[in-house]
């Protein structure tokens, strides 16, 4: 049992166990996905967004007092065009902080503006921050197999994509995987079991952004009768970039093989004039260049999967700090078949909601039978909840019964 666990389907709180029994059923649904953020990496060697912005702090403090005295903290007067939301007891919005430093460099770069080195530098700062933060094991970019299964760090990645896949039944499409992170946890964990990864990119050597590839499916030919239609891949979207994704010189995006990506990124970490050797996150500057249309196209993939009939999406590790995410997720509720399960470690009742994002306290205030909040619950639970292959081979009227047997043996 998870300690402090806490659950609230609409106005009905769950036990565990009833709650595992929800998740078990929900997972029959004919579209299934998982968004993750920064914590659910934190396990394989991540970083949260508060540890990201402390490392900021520490490593670039120079950097950290210009931002602040330039009012990008929101903390100076006449600086409201450049303000950057912060709560008071956390770390700013990074995503905001980079969408408007980014526009701010463009301007001084159009009127010259001796502000330029400064802001360059910093921006430069915090992408070392935020590389530090997802870069999990440098062990791991240095071989061309990555981490082997022996790797315990990614075992809660692993249970989590084999639990999804054999939740699938025959006939049913394949599960997706979004995520805010850069880090490759998800794909080295689906390589480490042979599991086949559909991210967006086609080709062998030259692996160019191809979004039709999103389309396509993989089935066993080998097998027989319904079992060549079970799923043999999950689709993964990377919402804000990758450690391994590279734009060149044609305007196209490719992505790298890891210890190729590695050397890149060693160079921008020891190096503060080379250019950044990642994809960023979307902001207002970048947009109006071609990676509007990466980015924007696997936003438009999210979008799309929420409005599917009988679709279900959890969510795991997500701070709700990007509101194009939360505007999505809070609309996904005209459709009328819609579920959504968050985790939010912080939650610990419906009475007291006041250190939770204002996204997830109106979530809880809609009440709706769709949406169950679990508190007390990290992204090791998560996986953990998730029913083991077997149980689907039982009724879901013994299901809980069954839960409830194997807790007290155990």
């Amino acid at each position: 049992m998870t300690e402090s666990f806490c659950a609230f389907r609409g106005t009905t709180k769950l036990t565990e166990n009833m709650f595992r029994a929800h998740l078990a059923s929900i997972l029959r649904l004919e579209n299934i996905g998982v968004l993750l953020g920064a914590g659910a990496s934190v396990g394989a060697g991540g970083k949260t967004m508060a540890e990201l912005w402390e490392h900021f702090k520490t490593q670039s403090a120079n950097e950290e007092k210009w931002l602040r005295a330039e009012g990008y903290f929101g903390n100076k007067s006449n600086s409201e065009d450049t303000e950057v939301s912060c709560h008071s007891s956390g770390p700013p919005n990074v995503e905001a902080l980079l969408d408007t430093l980014a526009i701010s460099i463009s301007e001084w770069k159009r009127v010259k503006d001796n502000k330029l080195a400064e802001g360059l530098k910093a921006r430069a700062a915090i992408y070392r921050a935020v590389i530090a933060a997802s870069k999990l094991n440098n062990a791991w970019w240095k071989t061309v197999s990555g981490p082997d299964l022996s790797e315990s760090k990614l075992s809660d990645h692993r249970k989590m994509l084999q639990r999804f896949s054999s939740a699938r039944q025959p006939g049913q499409s394949s599960p997706w995987i979004f995520t805010t992170n850069y880090d490759l946890a998800i794909e080295w964990a689906a390589d480490s079991i042979d599991l086949n990864i559909i991210n967006g990119f086609l080709g062998v050597h030259s692996r160019k952004f191809s979004p039709q590839s999103f389309d396509l499916g993989y089935r066993n030919v080998q097998a027989r009768g319904e079992a060549q239609f079970g799923t043999y891949n999950v689709y993964l979207a990377k919402l804000h970039g990758s450690l391994t994704w590279k734009e060149a010189n044609d305007g196209q995006f490719y992505e790298l093989q890891a210890s190729e990506g590695w050397r890149g990124i060693q160079e921008f970490l020891s190096n503060p004039n080379s250019d950044l050797p990642f994809t960023v996150m979307p902001s207002a500057a970048k947009y109006v260049q071609t990676v509007g249309f990466v980015l924007g196209e696997l936003l438009r993939r999210f979008a799309e999967f929420l409005s599917r009939p009988q679709a279900a999406l959890i969510v795991s590790g997500y701070g709700f700090g990007d509101e194009h995410i939360n505007r999505l997720l809070h609309s996904a509720f005209l459709n009328p078949t819609f579920q959504l399960v968050v985790y939010i470690p912080k939650f610990i009742g419906k009475e007291n909601l006041n250190d939770l994002p204002i996204a997830i306290k109106k979530l809880v205030e809609l009440e709706n039978p769709r949406v169950t909040i679990v508190g007390g619950a990290y992204f090791d639970a998560f996986a953990d909840h998730l029913p083991d292959p077997a149980i689907y081979n039982e009724d879901l009227k013994a299901l809980e019964d069954r839960l409830n047997s194997t807790n007290k043996e155990q």
